[in-house]
């Protein structure tokens, strides 16, 4: 391969994943992300620009996203205002076509990293949508009667947090992987890329309390990777005593974000 990611100093991914990430680099197949929030979904994409020296290209995906968005829009609006006030070059289609996310990427004379975030908000054809460009990286434009080809095949990554199915035909072009949650020793080696030095038995403490609230039954939203750095933050800045996490835990608004969870909580502390 003539570009291997290795991690970074700034994202902690396991052997596994960054085998998964080069192999998709190597096959020039998108590589479909998923797993539960928090677990560096969206981060990965910004590590593997960093680490392999790329622009990163983020198309975050919403609910009334449709694909053609990505690609390009004419803005027909702007060209009817200008030919009633007489503007010059009104003529000229191409200066009324505007490029999405994925045009940007095919556009580029560099090879650039390209995320495509959350693609199951979307509609779901818009996946479907996509089966052509992300197979032969052009689009046509009827307008200008012009295909954009792209000049360096982009690094493509799809986040995904299962809220629905994605159609068999696009996952047929994907490389897979699923990030599970990060088990202990992981998670102290993430939070000590977040604060660098922190007290020893701060660290042990607070990942003990947190585990053990992941593992409360009847938790509906399990607390994140991105949850526990904001609850040590608080824990320093509120000055605990570590030794106090293994009977309490201060600031569980931090850590859990419904009103039944933190009723689950209290009550397993009667």
């Amino acid at each position: 391969m003539n570009q291997a990611f290795q991690g970074s100093n700034q994202y902690v991914a396991s052997q596994e994943l960054m085998s998964t990430v080069n192999i998709a680099i190597a096959l020039q197949k998108p590589l479909l992300i998923k797993g539960e929030p928090g677990t560096g979904k969206t981060m990965l994409a910004q590590a593997v620009a960093d680490a392999l020296g790329k622009k990163l290209i983020i198309w975050n995906v919403k609910s009334t996203t449709k694909a053609q968005d990505g690609l390009y829009v004419y803005d027909v609006v702007q060209r009817l205002y200008d030919s009633q006030f007489g503007t010059h070059g009104v003529d000229d289609i191409a200066s009324y076509i505007k490029f999405g996310k994925l045009g940007e990427a095919f556009q580029s004379d560099e090879q650039v990293v390209l995320l495509i975030d959350e693609i199951d908000k979307a509609d779901l054809e818009f996946p479907n949508d996509l089966l052509w460009e992300l197979d032969q990286m052009e689009f046509y434009i009827p307008e200008t009667k012009e295909t954009i080809k792209a000049k360096q095949r982009p690094i493509v990554i799809i986040t995904s947090n299962a809220e629905k199915e994605l159609p068999d035909a696009f996952l047929r072009r994907c490389v897979f992987h699923y990030i599970d949650f990060p088990d202990q020793q992981q998670m102290e080696q993430i939070v000590r890329v977040h604060f660098g030095e922190l007290d020893e038995h701060l660290v042990q403490q607070a990942l003990m309390a947190f585990y053990a609230l992941r593992e409360l039954r009847n938790i509906e939203k399990k607390p994140s990777t991105s949850e526990l750095v904001d609850w040590i933050r608080a824990l320093i800045a509120g000055g605990i005593d570590p030794d106090a996490l293994s009977s309490d835990i201060p600031f569980a608004g931090v850590l859990l974000k419904k009103d039944k969870d933190l009723q689950t909580l209290a009550k397993s502390k009667r």
